[in-house]
């Protein structure tokens, strides 16, 4: 599939900036399974200062400074992704990813393997994903038995939080404690993510944040609106003697071409597609829109 993907964030400020310092991650990653066929980012105001490069997890980082009086920002991001999932390994084809335990899983990530010390990282806390309660705990633990498969674990974990946790934009914000989420069961896909990563490394195994895209499809005879997409958010389970698999459980589903990969991070904090300093008073409002379609 040939996607065409724009985001728009937008700022509008209520006195004015007179400074603003800027780092976005949202130009998607070019990958197996997954090629940037074009790319373009608009900035306006036009920024004094400009630059991109990769950061810590392989993520292109954009940073940019504006230094003059400006009462709005707009960014607009446009890509062209050529997605393929068919060409990427299949954890349905390796019978060692689909069997290995947890037990036989724990003892390959002790090894001293220079391998998976890029791995290892992801079984640690990060800024929000820490302190792990034993509310988090006692739910992973519910999937993630000894002699279980990682795989099979990991799966009934996606269903389970589909199944167990309400889609609700109102409840939490960027901020909100993922111990209160496991409490209320209620957030939306970013808040999703965070609650398989912790369950997954309370039981010592690593996963990792994904931040991207999803087409969401209009229902049948509908046109399809320009916005109704948004960012989206999953988890990563690194499986050993296989690799990273991914696990949408907003959608409660293993992501494949619809699906777009932007950034990987220990979690949110890492990967928020804007964030910045500004110098100014008031308030601000912010906008943001995402649109997904085939690429004609």
């Amino acid at each position: 599939m040939l996607y065409q993907i724009s985001h728009t964030t937008s700022y509008k400020y209520q006195f004015g900036v007179t400074f603003c310092h800027n780092i976005a991650t949202i130009k998607p990653k070019n990958m197996l399974g997954q090629t940037v066929v074009d790319y373009k980012l608009d900035i306006s105001p036009t920024p004094t200062e400009f630059s991109e490069k990769l950061d810590f997890f392989g993520n292109t980082i954009t940073r940019f400074s504006i230094q003059e009086h400006h009462k709005t920002l707009k960014v607009t991001a446009s890509s062209k992704i050529l997605r393929d999932y068919t060409i990427e390994p299949d954890i349905y084809k390796s019978q060692s990813g689909k069997r290995i335990n947890l037990i036989e899983a724990l003892a390959l990530l002790k090894s001293e393997s220079t391998a998976l010390l890029d791995v290892t990282q992801f079984t640690l806390e990060s800024v929000l994903i820490a302190n792990i309660s034993s509310e988090i705990r006692a739910y992973a633990e519910e999937s993630f038995k000894p002699n279980r498969s990682i795989f099979e674990a990991a799966y009934e974990l996606m269903e389970r939080i589909f199944n167990d946790f309400e889609f609700n934009p109102n409840v939490t914000n960027v901020a909100t404690p993922i111990h209160e989420v496991i409490i209320e069961k209620k957030g939306v896909c970013q808040d999703f993510a965070q609650i398989a990563i912790a369950c997954a490394r309370a039981v010592g195994l690593p996963a990792r944040y994904v931040s991207g895209y999803i087409e969401t499809l209009p229902p049948p005879g509908k046109e399809k609106l320009i916005g109704t997409d948004a960012s989206h958010a999953w988890f990563s389970i690194y499986i050993p003697t296989f690799g990273w698999v991914d696990f949408d459980p907003t959608n409660n589903q293993i992501p494949k071409n619809q699906h777009i990969i932007v950034a990987y991070g220990r979690d949110y904090y890492d990967v928020p597609p804007l964030k910045g300093v500004i110098y100014s008073s008031g308030k601000n409002k912010m906008k943001v829109e995402v649109d997904i379609r085939p690429a004609v």
